[in-house]
């Protein structure tokens, strides 16, 4: 054993968090903590793996759920892609594998969804195999603790961080060792305010030495956030209206969203929807010949957009009231068991008090 995964494990042994995926080895169950807790906190996540689990104790379970209810328990996570492979997954472990979890590294990354690290981690965490973990817990500590420049997103970079992860894994323990150093990460080598003056590294850390701590691990590029305006149409009132399958690729794919028309800026003026090229196209798809709003006054139901944050976009919302009701118009009691993006739930809940 190195001296880093000793006084790791030692840590680990006196500060690790109950969390209920530590009490299984169940390959079904570290995975599926796995797939939620990616780009999640703890916090937030446990919540929902404890649901997923209630509602879908077997894999078995999950596969023959329909992928509208699998959205819909994934509602607020984010990512939802991360909901669409797990259920397809499921399915495929569930009809293709028998219901029988890959028991070895090269076969888990196979499963679609299943990355390096979470291959490494049901390995390890299921059936105790050597295979070390890196995620953005990992990059942070191994950086900061051995000074170590080379950016984490980059080839070099990874390849290198990967490298050092096995080299420090103690093969004995490696699912402890593996779940000591994420936690180490998450809990005291933390990205603000980390606990240097407690750490048990504190006398060998480069960035701890140096003063560095705020800019390891360094990271090359930094992403462009793209700013998008979205014009949603209300139908009908409170107590009916309707919601749309978002179809094709994108983020929301499989969601519900109100009837919506993309410009290329911020819109106060519903004359510029009515000229909107796909107009014709949203009214068809309702199942109106003409769109109507209200008095410029009324029609606009927020002044100032809703802004919604993700990864990668800036969205800005702005709502729109629609003198309709089409045939497809739903009851609230049926538009709540449909899942939808935050954005539609947040301003649904504060301006339908029936939903």
């Amino acid at each position: 054993m190195s001296a880093f995964s000793r006084a790791l494990l030692t840590w680990y042994d006196h500060h690790k968090r109950d969390l209920p995926w530590r009490e299984t080895q169940d390959p079904y169950h570290i995975w599926l903590s796995e797939i939620i807790m990616q780009q999640t906190r703890v916090a937030q996540g446990t919540p929902y793996y404890l649901r997923f689990i209630e509602n879908y104790p077997s894999v078995q379970d999950l596969a023959a759920a329909p992928q509208e209810d699998v959205l819909k328990l994934w509602q607020g996570l984010g990512y939802y892609s991360r909901a669409r492979n797990l259920h397809a997954t499921a399915q495929y472990i569930a009809i293709e594998l028998d219901g029988k979890f890959p028991g070895n590294y090269r076969d888990l990354l196979k499963l679609k969804g299943v990355g390096s690290y979470t291959a490494a981690a049901i390995a390890s965490f299921a059936y105790d195999l050597p295979h070390a973990v890196v995620d953005g817990n990992v990059y942070r500590v191994l950086s900061r603790i051995y000074g170590i420049e080379t950016p984490i997103d980059t080839t070099a970079g990874q390849k290198e961080f990967q490298k050092l992860a096995q080299e420090l894994l103690d093969p004995d323990r490696p699912s402890d060792h593996n779940q000591a150093i994420m936690e180490f990460g998450a809990t005291q080598c933390a990205p603000k305010r980390p606990y240097c003056v407690l750490c048990p590294f504190n006398d060998r850390c480069v960035a701890q030495a140096t003063g560095r701590i705020a800019d390891l691990p360094v990271k090359q590029g930094k992403t462009k956030v793209r700013d998008r305006y979205l014009n949603y149409f209300v139908f009908g009132d409170d107590e009916k209206s309707i919601l749309l399958e978002r179809t094709g690729k994108g983020i929301w794919q499989g969601l519900y969203e109100l009837p919506v028309l993309e410009t290329e800026t911020l819109v106060h003026d519903a004359q510029l929807l009515r000229e909107h090229d796909d107009l014709p196209n949203l009214c068809e798809v309702v199942g109106l010949s003409v769109i109507r709003f209200r008095e410029s006054d009324t029609s606009l139901l927020n002044k100032e957009p809703v802004i919604h944050k993700l990864s990668h976009q800036r969205l800005h919302a702005t709502f729109w009231k629609v003198d309709a009701m089409p045939d497809k118009a739903m009851d609230m009691q049926e538009l709540r068991k449909l899942p939808v993006p935050v954005l539609i739930s947040n301003w649904a809940q504060k301006h339908w008090p029936n939903y």
